[in-house]
């Protein structure tokens, strides 16, 4: 006798943003709207032609232009429409945003520590808490699955939004130092379904050899 089959659950593809000048600078965007850089529009194109053997139902993407510049290359390949979908943006780092890294360490020192701590509950004082954060992400993601059971999806997104669905799917709390890299326009792969979520395959970016120059988040 044979047992009843299980549905597949949702698939997604997950994917960072090509590279931008502030990432190479090392400032904060946040919702600050930056464009891709040559490089990360040749990250972007790069991305689509490796995924282009894959065939998508539907193309998500964070409704800042980083994104949906990165997400447009892949759409033109797969002739789709990009769906923006707001959930997937960056964090908003409040009084960081627009500060480099070391900026905002030297103006902002007890905000910096907090920040370095992965305090789940400060807001940049104008921004978003990483549990809002996580809370905003997971909602997005529940949007998608709910929407497309059983179906293949790509969503360009940002580091902060990576970095949270690994962690969900991985178990790992929102506290805990980052370990682990988000390359822009690597390959994420993230099955959903109802026993959880899983991470199927992280970083692929073989893709990226002859434009990847490894740029700072």
């Amino acid at each position: 006798m044979h047992g009843v089959s299980r549905p597949l659950g949702t698939r997604i593809c997950l994917i960072r943003h090509g590279e931008t000048d502030w990432n190479v600078q090392r400032r904060i965007q946040g919702h600050l709207d930056i464009p891709l850089n040559d490089t990360g529009r040749a990250q972007a194109l790069a991305m689509a032609f490796n995924a282009a053997h894959q065939r998508f139902h539907a193309i998500y993407s964070s409704d800042l232009a980083r994104a949906m510049e990165t997400a447009q290359a892949l759409a033109q390949r797969e002739d789709h429409v990009v769906k923006p979908l707001p959930q997937l943006r960056e964090r908003h780092y409040g009084i960081f945003q627009g500060l480099t890294v070391a900026e905002a360490a030297a103006c902002h020192p007890e905000a910096h520590a907090r920040y370095t701590a992965r305090d789940p509950d400060y807001d940049f004082e104008t921004g978003e808490s990483l549990r809002a954060f996580a809370a905003r992400v997971t909602e997005g993601i529940a949007w998608m699955v709910r929407h497309h059971p059983g179906q293949t999806l790509a969503a360009i997104c940002h580091s902060g939004v990576l970095d949270i669905v690994y962690r969900r799917a991985t178990g790992r709390p929102l506290s805990a130092p980052r370990d682990f890299k988000i390359p822009n326009c690597a390959l994420n792969w993230f099955r959903f379904d109802g026993q959880g979520w899983h991470l199927e395959a992280w970083g692929d970016r073989h893709h990226l050899h002859d434009v990847l120059t490894e740029p700072p988040e």
